[in-house]
């Protein structure tokens, strides 16, 4: 008889423990560089818009973002203005969190994002008297210089800025000289604007608004959610909303 022919080996998969940890490293280096701050909103509901599917039809594409530019996409990402943009802002939030660190601790300030830009929030109650427009300035000199030198600084050439002033849904004292919550909210955001201006910012880069109790960050049915109403918001704007 013949010797019987060997059955050849089965082929080792060790590679697949090799190449799962590998994946996995490149997942956890993807996940590191992502930076929630750093992303344009306008960009984001427009790439989740073209990724979503047609309930109609059974087999059908994405929406492209634009008319045969798709498939650039990939090469183009990093040079997107919108990118560039949330990227500014991003760092520079970044910068306003370190530069305003002991405010914050006090609850003076709070740095945060949305739509419209960059937001840094003045708490009313550290600056101002409850139904007043006049700035606590012996208590918040500190906190405004900061201000004043961040709104100056060289990467931020170019901006433009919106200060707006709220109020809780209590009425103006009587005999106020305001005559409702809209002025009141208004005079707010200018005196901050007057004292900004008094310490060097171009005042020619900002605009001012009141929006009295119209739109409330909490409800105003307890004191604390009236506290967090009142408010002036010093907003760095995104280019849409100049």
């Amino acid at each position: 008889m013949g010797k019987q022919k060997k059955e050849p080996e089965k082929p080792s998969t060790a590679w697949q423990g090799t190449y799962g940890d590998m994946i996995t490293l490149m997942l956890c280096f993807f996940v590191m560089l992502y930076n929630p701050s750093e992303i344009d909103v306008t960009q984001l509901a427009t790439i989740t818009q073209s990724l979503q599917m047609n309930e109609t039809e059974t087999v059908t594409g994405g929406l492209s973002l634009s008319a045969g530019r798709l498939s650039d996409l990939g090469n183009n990402i990093n040079s997107l203005p919108s990118l560039e943009k949330g990227k500014s802002l991003g760092l520079t939030k970044k910068k306003a969190v370190s530069l305003f660190a002991p405010d914050i601790k006090s609850n003076k300030i709070t740095v945060t994002s949305d739509e419209r830009g960059l937001v840094i929030t003045l708490a009313s109650d550290s600056f101002f008297e409850e139904g007043s427009a006049e700035l606590n300035i012996e208590e918040t000199r500190g906190t405004l210089l900061r201000l004043a030198d961040f709104f100056k600084a060289s990467e931020l050439e170019g901006r433009r800025y919106r200060i707006e002033g709220h109020t809780d849904d209590t009425a103006v004292p009587e005999g106020s000289k305001y005559e409702s919550n809209w002025e009141l909210s208004a005079a707010r955001a200018m005196n901050v604007l007057h004292y900004l201006a008094d310490y060097g910012v171009d005042e020619g880069r900002f605009s001012i608004a009141g929006y009295a109790d119209t739109r409330p960050m909490f409800s105003n049915d307890t004191p604390e959610g009236r506290a967090y109403n009142r408010r002036v918001d010093i907003i760095i704007l995104d280019e849409g909303h100049f």
